[in-house]
């Protein structure tokens, strides 16, 4: 009997690990002849989409493949020009022929440049299983410092977020699927960037046909869109702060500045 069970426990062990080898996916993002110049038409190559782009949307467990199928050197690292590499991988200096990989375990956005050719930049987006994601919600308020990736699951695309402070609540650009027949659309919102209950529009008319799950992390709404829906507002009952760190720095500095101009001046006055 025990051995019948660890026999079992062996054989459910591989299945998994079948599984996860099995919908893990590699692609490659070719570097082509010429890319090493300005003026080239393009600098990537993208086999997943057979787009013309360093991005690429993957999901957990997948792989990239950087193919340097140039006559120059190339590189590759995690990060931006403006900020350095953030050491989440580097490939190194990449010579011709030369390639480097890199699986992602984690979900976000992972922007990656070439040191030696500044003009080539590209984006890995990393999702769940179905998933995707619009990024960098909530730059346009509080402190402008701290922002949230929402995912979502939808057939169409969600884009150009919009954060209104005062109305606690966050406009989506909807684009639509023609081709698919289903349109719901399910969203999950960190509670640190906008807390429910959720009253929601869809093109600007309140829409009662949708469900609310709270979370202490993550509230998930899901709302069945239709072929005509062009936008989509969630208002909640709290939003990223109005005043982060540096908005209450730069307000002390303010008044401190106040403070001392209105002594000075009544120093001179006295």
């Amino acid at each position: 009997m025990n051995k019948f069970y660890f026999l079992f426990i062996m054989g459910a062990l591989l299945s998994i690990s079948f599984v996860d080898h099995v919908y893990a996916t590699t692609f490659d993002i070719n570097m082509p002849t010429g890319s090493s110049s300005p003026s080239a038409p393009y600098f990537w190559q993208n086999e997943k989409t057979g787009e013309a782009t360093g991005d690429i949307e993957i999901v957990v467990g997948d792989t990239i493949i950087w193919k340097n199928g140039d006559q120059a050197l190339h590189a590759i690292d995690s990060g931006t020009n403006e900020d350095g590499p953030d050491g989440v991988f580097s490939g190194g200096t990449l010579g011709p022929g030369d390639f480097y990989s890199f699986t992602f375990s984690e979900k976000g956005q992972f922007p990656y440049y070439c040191y030696l050719h500044p003009w080539m930049t590209g984006v890995v987006t990393v999702t769940d299983e179905g998933y995707k994601i619009v990024a960098d919600i909530g730059k346009d308020a509080g402190d402008g410092q701290t922002s949230f990736n929402v995912d979502y699951q939808y057939s169409g695309i969600l884009s150009n977020p919009t954060t209104n402070e005062e109305q606690k609540s966050i406009t989506f650009q909807i684009t639509v699927d023609a081709k698919s027949n289903d349109h719901n659309l399910l969203m999950a919102f960190p509670s640190e960037l906008i807390e429910g209950p959720f009253v929601v529009f869809v093109n600007d008319k309140k829409n009662l046909n949708f469900e609310y799950l709270p979370d202490e992390k993550v509230s998930t709404i899901e709302i069945e869109l239709s072929d005509n829906s062009k936008t989509i507002t969630v208002v909640g009952t709290k939003i990223v702060p109005e005043f982060g760190v540096l908005s209450m720095i730069i307000l002390g500095a303010a008044i401190t500045s106040m403070i001392f101009i209105h002594k000075s001046r009544f120093n001179l006055n006295f």
